[in-house]
């Protein structure tokens, strides 16, 4: 790895020249290595993909549901890889290129105080930067959905759903998330 760049110094070209099966982010200039994903994690990423996507076509207003790893451009040198997302009709342009504008972005946290800042703190920010206009931040230490809605250029909370609720979406009308059955899907 010694003919990389020091952190600090990646260019979106150092980013993209990177051949690993691991989930790493670009940051200003610094690679975040995302940590391995366990089959709890994935459990949980499949249920909240499936259900978007099965929602969508019957939905029927186009659009599409996608999982990581795939680096989303929140702007230069900012590059996120949300474990699910949702691009619209209107944004969603050639799929051969890196995504610019995407609609919803779910993260499911990951354990580790790391891992909990970057979903619950700085993603948060970012994304209400980058503008996308809904973010769920899936908590399975906390066993709660937090849906979050753009309003100028933060977010505002539509709600915290736990045990017993069901998360719904204000982008989505109808689409919906039993809060048991998402952290079902990660049980044995």
């Amino acid at each position: 790895m010694s003919d990389f760049p020091t952190q600090g110094a990646w260019t979106e070209a150092n980013y993209f020249a990177i051949d690993t099966n691991r989930l790493i982010e670009l940051s200003d200039g610094f690679l975040e290595v995302l940590p391995r994903s366990t089959l709890f994690d994935q459990s949980i990423v499949d249920f909240l993909h499936s259900r978007l996507k099965e929602f969508l076509a019957q939905w029927g207003k186009g659009g599409r549901a996608f999982f990581a790893p795939v680096p989303i451009r929140l702007w230069p040198q900012k590059l996120r890889e949300p474990d699910v997302f949702y691009i619209s009709k209107a944004n969603l342009g050639d799929l051969k290129k890196t995504p610019e504008k995407i609609d919803m972005a779910m993260e499911v946290v990951s354990e580790g105080d790391e891992n909990r800042e970057r979903d619950l703190t700085t993603k948060r920010s970012e994304y209400a930067k980058a503008r996308i206009p809904e973010y769920w931040i899936v908590d399975p230490q906390e066993k709660s959905i937090t849906v979050l809605v753009l309003d100028g250029a933060t977010y505002r909370e539509h709600g915290v759903f736990g045990r017993g609720q069901t998360a719904t979406s204000v982008l989505l009308p109808g689409f919906q998330i039993s809060v048991d059955e998402c952290f079902g899907a990660g049980a044995i």
